[in-house]
């Protein structure tokens, strides 16, 4: 059953720029990019308030899509102009992101809570007057022998790809899940998956 507020923007953080379009801390627009390209229907495309954005009807009704080009640490000011150019209340956003906290593999969607250090969502609390909005966080791990910056700004490695294309995927569906059944049903789907076990059993099968 969907919920009273169903989504109607998802927003996809990452940085603008070639140099970050491999690297992890860019994740968020990876699954975007995903999403979009698994969404039924015509997305029209917008370069506009600080985004691309894009526009098209889900299940009757309007749906946003978002890639702020604001660079990581302002993400909640292109957020905040489409958000009040289409009346969209927080807790009618999604946010995709990448989160050092999870493991590449795993997945958490959740409703609200604090930034967890993560510059773009900081934005979006300062932006939006403290939050509300949806996250569908996605792991990308630490690596305890490289500073974070250089860390979340470096490419997945090759052998993290195989794992990474399965993030995406599930990304998607548990977005497309969010969307037509709500965040909560989609959190009792997809928060408990350890896709890299998966993937590992699938490999020795």
């Amino acid at each position: 059953m969907q919920t009273a507020n169903p989504i109607r923007l998802v927003v996809g953080l990452g940085n603008p720029g070639g140099e970050y379009a491999a690297t992890r801390h860019n994740i968020g627009f990876m699954a975007l990019d995903a999403l979009l390209a698994a969404l039924p229907g015509s997305f029209e495309k917008r370069h506009g308030l600080n985004s691309f954005y894009w526009q098209g009807r889900f299940r009757g009704r309007n749906l946003y899509l978002q890639q702020p080009q604001t660079y990581m640490n302002l993400s909640g000011v292109a957020v905040r102009q489409l958000v009040n150019s289409a009346n969209i209340m927080p807790e009618e956003i999604l946010v995709v992101h990448d989160d050092l906290d999870l493991e590449l593999g795993r997945i958490r969607l959740r409703r609200g809570g604090s930034s967890g250090g993560h510059r773009g969502i900081e934005s979006m609390l300062e932006e939006l007057s403290g939050g509300g909005f949806n996250r569908l966080r996605l792991g990308i791990g630490r690596d305890g022998h490289t500073a974070v910056p250089d860390y979340v700004l470096s490419p997945f490695g090759v052998e993290e790809q195989p794992l990474l294309k399965l993030v995406l995927e599930t990304a998607t569906e548990a977005a497309v899940c969010a969307l037509a059944r709500g965040v909560g049903a989609a959190m009792n789907e997809f928060n408990g998956r350890d896709l890299a076990a998966e993937l590992a059993a699938k490999h020795s099968v």
